[in-house]
């Protein structure tokens, strides 16, 4: 009887990689040694949701572009955009340094916070990119500076260049301006968002951002707040246009929780309803979710801000035509609901194992990759 199809695979990637010295039993020098080898993966988001997904995913390929948001106008990177007139470095950074190859040393640098006087509470690295943005004279040339000082795995791009604020309407008419307004106005509005919006509007996307996302073989979404890391992105001109363009694969992955001041009360397909009322009907092609469950004792924490773990109404995506991927995906020993790295980075190479199938040496690696244990590359 004729093999299957995937067992002639699996047989020909093996002896490729046989052929190539990629044998399992070598595996770890091997793909550690080969990732250049890696499919070429864009993220799109920001805050602390996008470098952790970073941190883990640098560990299978070399071929990474991170795409972030900068309507950040809180904390330190507000002050310094308050100050500087330049674009807010702090998700920026966070994402540089999930991708730096430094000494623990310059990494310590990076992120230390002044405790006292004039710059307190700033970090070190909001003013390292913020001197390279005054010496270049421009905050595209600031960080692509930065990500060569510190080794970076891959790149990671501003969406755009354009000064921008974010701009939320609720569903009761009510609107507020500004990233770091939105979670409370919500509350004192009490309904939901039911759009936000970029002033001043039609910002034009970096070129880079656009070439990336157009030569990609996979395309992810997320983690991270929907309404002010995500979204704010697929509202820059030509983002949205180079995702419909693009053949890769479109991944949304899903939160752990609802966020406190953006999506209590969300359903996973309401977080999905909502991103693609701001992109195009048939932007995602995938999700990925946890499927761990969250500690009692994190989920009383999370209840006095009205938050949860999201549920997952699977019917829903069913009829939409989204395809689903669950995976345990919380990170251990911590206090809050997050998303481990490496368990998050294998997940994000098993779904491209099942959407994408690469031939040859790449094809190789591709299978090796999967077969190893999240962290152990």
């Amino acid at each position: 009887m004729a093999r299957p199809f995937y067992q002639k695979l699996y047989l020909r990637t093996l002896r490729t990689a046989r052929k190539f010295g990629l044998r399992k039993r070598q595996n770890q020098q091997s793909i550690r040694s080969a990732r250049s080898l890696g499919p070429r993966i864009v993220v799109i988001g920001g805050g602390t949701g996008l470098s952790t997904m970073l941190r883990g995913l640098k560990t299978y390929t070399e071929n990474i572009t991170a795409i972030v948001s900068v309507s950040d106008d809180g904390g330190g990177s507000g002050v310094l955009r308050e100050d500087l007139g330049m674009l807010p470095p702090g998700d920026i950074r966070n994402c540089i340094t999930a991708l730096a190859n430094t000494e623990p040393t310059m990494m310590e640098l990076m992120n230390y916070r002044f405790p006292e006087g004039i710059n307190k509470g700033q970090s070190f690295g909001n003013l390292f990119l913020a001197a390279l943005n005054g010496i270049t004279g421009s905050f595209e040339e600031a960080v692509t500076r930065m990500n060569e000082v510190l080794a970076v795995t891959g790149k990671v791009l501003p969406v755009t260049n354009a000064n921008v604020n974010l701009v939320a309407d609720f569903e009761n008419g009510a609107s507020v301006v500004g990233e770091s307004k939105i979670a409370a106005k919500k509350k004192q509005q009490n309904c939901r968002i039911h759009k936000v919006r970029l002033e001043p509007e039609h910002p034009k996307a970096l070129p880079h951002a656009i070439d990336a996302i157009l030569s990609a073989d996979m395309i992810i979404l997320g983690p991270g707040s929907l309404y002010t890391s995500i979204i704010p992105n697929l509202l820059v001109d030509g983002i949205v246009q180079a995702l419909e363009q693009s053949k890769a694969p479109k991944i949304y992955v899903l939160n752990i929780m609802t966020q406190d001041g953006e999506t209590e009360g969300y359903t996973a397909f309401d977080h999905l309803h909502a991103l693609l009322q701001h992109s195009a009907p048939h932007l995602v092609d995938a999700c990925i979710y946890n499927t761990a469950p969250v500690p009692d004792l994190i989920q009383a924490r999370y209840k006095t801000e009205d938050a949860e773990p999201v549920e997952i109404d699977m019917q829903r995506f069913r009829e939409a035509g989204v395809e689903m991927y669950g995976f345990p995906l919380i990170a251990g020993g911590s206090q809050l609901a997050r998303h481990d790295p490496a368990l998050l980075a294998q997940a994000v190479v098993n779904v491209f194992g099942r959407c994408c199938v690469r031939e040859g040496i790449y094809g190789a690696y591709d299978m090796l990759a999967r077969e190893t244990e999240p962290g152990k590359i």
